[in-house]
């Protein structure tokens, strides 16, 4: 008697079918990634950005202190947020935990980038083409994925819903506005604390702008102690506004300037270069 034969199902066959990519996701991902690979790598190259002048709005916020976060350009922060995106949207299986992944990640995304372009708006006066163009990716996104919600994330009302978990992304936004305003620095340093104190004392001054990244670099290498320095605001307007009297006086034609008795250095000193400048003993210091 002939055997029946068994019909065979090819076990792969069901885990294909259930690992169908979310394609609209990877590809806006893709573009994402694109987008941030070239930033990252003009900003890790130094080079110019395509379409940035010196000088320009895109410039000032490629060189400003909000370009970069724990040490790493803002750009490859946003790279691995696109590469986690793209990976999720292909790999994962269907279903409301990948929405869940993919909707958290676009909604925190979003919302970094929407703090940085007021923060460079507000603080510097410049928009880039550039970050603006990933923010709208990021944007796309977040409207897709949110048209998508599943019903099993609940019936509540869209507001409400948004509401509830955009409290969280906040929070984080929040902490990450600390790292940029110096909330978790450490304790002032004795040295740079003692070093602007002379700088005041000896009559140095130093002359800048809001606006200026360089200066907010020279700012940074003083750290809690940037307050003491004896500095004058050329530009408290804004990077649009009229230029203070006092900087006109001192003929300051760039930031940032400063003037040590007879001598004028139109660059960013380091504190130990400060130092030597105004005989302030460096190595020889000891905090009392």
């Amino acid at each position: 008697m002939a055997r029946k034969k068994s019909a065979h199902k090819n076990p792969r066959t069901p885990s294909r079918l259930a690992r169908s990519p979310d394609w609209p996701v990877l590809v806006l991902a893709v573009f994402g990634i694109a987008i941030t690979v070239y930033l990252s790598v003009v900003s890790l190259s130094s080079a110019a950005l395509a379409g940035c002048a010196s000088g320009s709005s895109c410039d000032l916020v490629q060189q400003s202190q909000w370009s970069t976060l724990f040490g790493l350009p803002v750009s490859i922060w946003g790279l691995g947020l696109y590469l986690v995106l793209a990976v999720v949207s292909f790999v994962a299986r269907p279903g409301p935990k990948r929405w869940q992944v993919l909707w958290w990640l676009s909604l925190f995304g979003l919302a970094f980038s929407v703090y940085l372009g007021l923060v460079a708006w507000i603080a510097l006066e410049a928009v880039c083409a550039w970050c603006t163009a990933s923010l709208l990716v990021l944007l796309v996104l977040f409207v897709y994925l949110s048209l998508r919600r599943p019903a099993s994330e609940g019936g509540e009302p869209w507001l409400t819903f948004l509401a509830s978990r955009s409290a969280v992304v906040l929070v984080a936004i929040l902490a990450l506005h600390g790292v940029y305003a110096g909330w978790f620095q450490t304790a002032e340093d004795p040295r740079l604390k003692a070093l602007a104190q002379h700088l005041e004392r000896v009559g140095a001054t130093y002359y800048g702008a809001s606006w200026c990244p360089v200066c907010q670099q020279q700012g940074a290498a003083f750290g809690r102690s940037i307050e003491r320095l004896p500095y004058v605001e050329c530009s408290p307007e804004g990077r649009n506004g009229p230029v203070n009297f006092e900087c006109i006086a001192a003929e300051v034609r760039s930031y940032p300037t400063w003037v040590i008795g007879s001598r004028r250095f139109e660059r960013k000193l380091e504190p130990r270069e400060l130092a030597e400048l105004t005989r302030f003993d460096w190595d020889g210091f000891e905090s009392d």
